[in-house]
């Protein structure tokens, strides 16, 4: 079911399988009247809005970690952005989706659970909350939490993709750290060199994803030269991005704050060694929060 949240200024769309954000329109552009910002999931290209990846982000190294002695299988990302989720909470301005644990889940992370979350939209701007609650008395619970929303890109029937670029809160020196068939070499590249602003191309991902790791900005724009459209994005505490589009003529581009990041080349491995994991001690509940704001 999709629910919506709406002001003089947006109006947000987010189902509840997934709990995915699947519209993000805003309605007072001058000229334009509205303008949708997400990506429309066509399947033919890609086929999410902008899925929540949980309990891992990326991939596992043969879709496998080992947990207390057992192998245990997850794909890409997890499973919540395939589950649905509870509506427990709304209001005109906020909805709350809630995930939990199951004889399903249970079956391939054997961890209790509660996923909480949250979209708040205030104007032009949706904070996205996070809250991981581990209920479990004597266990710790072992996770990573990511967001990828993907964006429109152009926005502008007359624009292309290469007309687009993304803009730092200041010049930024990182290098992208390289895949192989979604998992990471343990190589890098350089990519930004004192820049505040990165050109998009489609060569640039040709490689796959851009990764970034324990970077020091904590906001990112996806800007247009050609109109004054455009994304912001702010993630304080992230210390994970990645930024995707498919491919040659794929008119979208994901912002995805991380907490947690694929795993490496090579076998199996530990859950609780991988790097990005996250723990959590019994009774304990874990927060982090991300925003969007379309211009």
């Amino acid at each position: 079911m999709t629910y919506s949240l709406e002001n003089d200024q947006a109006r947000v769309a987010i189902n509840s399988h997934g709990a995915e954000l699947s519209s993000f329109i805003r309605k007072d552009l001058p000229e334009l009247g509205e303008l949708e910002y997400i990506w429309p999931a066509e399947a033919a290209v890609w086929g999410r809005h902008a899925p929540v990846l949980f309990p891992i982000v990326g991939r596992l190294a043969n879709d496998t970690y080992r947990h207390q002695g057992h192998d245990y299988h997850l794909p890409q990302h997890g499973f919540a952005r395939d589950r649905e989720f509870t509506l427990v909470r709304q209001s005109p301005t906020e909805l709350v989706f809630e995930l939990r644990d199951d004889a399903a889940s249970r079956a391939s992370y054997p961890f209790g659970f509660v996923l909480s979350i949250s979209y708040r939209l205030r104007g032009a701007e949706l904070t996205v909350d996070w809250q991981v609650q581990n209920p479990a008395a004597d266990t710790e619970l072992l996770f990573s939490i990511g967001a990828h929303p993907a964006f429109r890109c152009p926005l502008l029937p007359e624009e292309k993709l290469e007309d687009y670029y993304f803009q730092f809160d200041h010049p930024v020196t990182a290098p992208r750290h390289l895949l192989q068939g979604g998992l990471l070499t343990g190589e890098t590249a350089p990519l930004l060199t004192g820049h505040t602003e990165l050109p998009l191309t489609y060569d640039l991902f040709a490689q796959d994803a851009l990764v970034l790791k324990h970077f020091d900005f904590t906001r990112l724009n996806l800007r247009s030269c050609r109109s004054a459209r455009a994304v912001r994005v702010r993630f304080d505490g992230f210390p994970y991005l990645g930024l995707w589009t498919k491919g040659p003529g794929a008119p979208f581009v994901c912002i995805e704050p991380w907490q947690g990041i694929a795993g490496s080349v090579g076998g199996p491995q530990e859950l609780a060694d991988k790097e990005g994991i996250l723990t959590l001690a019994p009774g304990g509940r874990y927060a982090a929060s991300y925003t969007i704001a379309v211009e």
